[in-house]
């Protein structure tokens, strides 16, 4: 069973890693348009729609990073597929994340659609043998043709109305926790741990990937809360190089002055040279920075008006940026205050090196 589960998480997290760049590409598309009209003093483009002008290149421009954000699930479907039945089942992953989209299925139909359309073409691989005058046909014509019949079946027929309210119950589920100041916090502690949790694993791209499919549903605070935690990890061990200088060897050193940028832009993973020190006392440290740096961004007033941009930069996507910034760096400094205090990060200075000779290797059959 963990087996299995283990295959499953690694096609889920390669089609997520497919997905990453579009997402951040096409926030980036609505969002500098959206800036510029803003220090304009125009608050929406969409009265701009039929017009010309500066205005309506803006609105255009728009438009086309919306185009970006409506083939997430197409994405995140197609290339769920690719990874497990390679090149023959991404046409089929690739229809069944549209029909998700089509028919509301949302996230939910396209994770569905991808592993039916990719485990459908493995296992039509393993069954199916012709002569090997017919091996051209298989790939470019049987399993497409098997997996898309059976995607356009379950996906567009037995699944889309089940799927479609299951998807359109969470949507107002989460829309009803952002507008209650209890839930929407809650909701910001708990996505902030879980991008601080393991640092790029599974959960931390669970939570970014549950922030940010909804943007196109047209909900943006989550997206804000997960941005705000990347953000606040990697900072918070460059702030601990500068708190705790002392404490640390001249490679985490050098570690914490890369942080400075890895912060800025938002990349998680550069705490984790850090938390490998002693993951068992840094991992609950870095989850509670990331917490605090979500919940207290919340706290203060944060709210969308827009797609938000990732990294500290980010700020200026979202209302009251200011709260933004504040809840991030005291996330980080919590981090970079404590965690030089459970923890010594000069351990390469202290601890005996291991000679290769003196490593023992046993081999059980």
């Amino acid at each position: 069973m963990k087996k299995i589960m283990f295959e499953l998480k690694g096609h889920l997290m390669s089609g997520i890693s497919f997905v990453l760049p579009l997402i951040i590409g096409a926030s980036l598309v609505i969002a500098i348009p959206k800036m510029i009209a803003l220090s304009m003093g125009i608050t929406s483009l969409d009265i701009f729609k039929d017009s010309s002008g500066f205005e309506h290149s803006l609105y255009l421009i728009e438009q086309v990073g919306w185009v970006g954000i409506a083939l997430i699930n197409t994405v995140l479907a197609g290339f769920i597929a690719y990874s497990i039945g390679d090149k023959a089942a991404i046409g089929a992953g690739f229809i069944g994340g549209a029909v998700a989209s089509s028919t509301n299925a949302g996230f939910l139909g396209a994770v569905i659609a991808g592993f039916l359309a990719g485990y459908l073409v493995k296992l039509a691989k393993n069954k199916i043998h012709l002569p090997a005058s017919f091996s051209g046909v298989m790939p470019l014509v049987i399993l497409p043709l098997i997996a898309t019949l059976s995607v356009a079946i379950i996906m567009g027929a037995v699944l889309s109305e089940p799927l479609s309210l299951i998807n359109t119950g969470l949507v107002n589920w989460i829309r009803s926790m952002i507008a209650n100041d209890v839930s929407q916090l809650l909701l910001a502690i708990i996505l902030g741990g879980m991008i601080a949790s393991d640092l790029g694993g599974p959960i931390n791209k669970a939570a970014w990937m549950a922030g940010n499919v909804l943007l196109i549903e047209q909900i943006y605070m989550p997206a804000i809360m997960v941005n705000i935690a990347i953000c606040a990890v990697p900072m918070g061990y460059a702030f601990a190089t500068l708190f705790h200088k002392k404490k640390f060897n001249a490679e985490l050193l050098d570690a914490g002055r890369n942080n400075f940028v890895m912060g800025f832009i938002g990349i998680t993973e550069g705490a984790i040279p850090f938390t490998l020190v002693n993951p068992l006392k840094l991992v609950p440290i870095n989850i509670i920075g990331g917490a605090i740096a979500s919940g207290l961004g919340v706290l203060l007033g944060m709210f969308d008006k827009m797609p938000p941009v990732g990294g500290v930069y980010g700020f200026f996507t979202v209302g009251n940026g200011w709260a933004y910034l504040v809840g991030l760096f005291v996330g980080a400094a919590f981090i970079g205050f404590f965690a030089p205090l459970f923890v010594n990060f000069k351990r390469d200075d202290e601890q005996e090196l291991i000679d290769i000779d003196d490593i023992e290797i046993s081999i059980e059959n």
